[in-house]
């Protein structure tokens, strides 16, 4: 039997966040302001063709499954890279003692966005927020930091949007804020997991610290309409 986190996101759609899935019960994807992820169960053919008849025309859709799997040749596979899929079976936390944390909420979106264009942990849009909870650190007026979930299968949570502003590298900001969500995801019986590309070994070695591991090759491709 498949495991939830070999195919998480057609699992999130399918249980969790169904109540996103704006697609079919075949091909299910979010709309575009929350994410720009494309799923299906088995990837087969005629998932494939139906991939074709709904997907809409005028946007790009991610593809994030750990398995290889075929894309149609409508598409054109715009942007590839190799990713690991990682999660935390033996929680260290990394707390700053007396760091204040902020609640991120709607008046923060476009500093979210911001921060997240210059960072690139991933996606991140105007309604991304409705994934689950997202929090920050603040330096005076400037988001410094920032992180939150995605991603909700039975048992697991994802940890994402995970970023540091240049400026505020080397704090301990981000480790922080991940052990802050790490430990509430755990306290609901759930297990933290996450993606991370494969060449970004600062970012490996961090969450390594935390007590992730890393468990699954990732395939990661941008497809676009030809």
């Amino acid at each position: 039997m498949e495991h939830v986190l070999d195919n998480p996101i057609w699992h999130a759609l399918s249980t969790r966040q169904a109540v996103l899935n704006k697609g079919t019960e075949q091909v299910k994807f979010f709309d575009e302001s929350v994410s720009p992820f494309v799923t299906m169960d088995a990837w087969n053919e005629a998932d494939l063709r139906e991939m074709q008849e709904i997907l809409p025309l005028d946007r790009s859709f991610y593809v994030l499954i750990p398995r290889q799997v075929n894309i149609p040749e409508a598409f054109e596979q715009v942007y590839t890279t190799p990713i690991y899929q990682m999660v935390c079976e033996a929680f260290h936390p990394q707390m700053l003692p007396e760091q204040s944390v902020l609640e991120m909420g709607a008046g923060d979106v476009q500093e979210m966005i911001e921060l997240t264009a210059l960072t690139r942990p991933g996606p991140f849009s105007t309604n991304t927020m409705s994934f689950g909870r997202y929090i920050g650190i603040r330096e005076g007026t400037r988001l410094a930091a920032m992180a939150g979930e995605r991603m909700k299968v039975p048992g697991y949570t994802e940890v994402s949007a995970v970023c540091t502003h240049p400026d505020f590298l080397g704090k301990g900001y981000a480790s922080h804020l991940m052990s802050i969500l790490c430990a509430e995801i755990i306290a609901r019986g759930e297990t933290p997991f996450l993606h991370v590309r494969a060449d970004n070994p600062r970012a490996i070695r961090a969450y390594e610290r935390l007590g992730f591991s890393i468990s699954r090759d990732v395939f990661f491709v941008i497809i676009k309409r030809k």
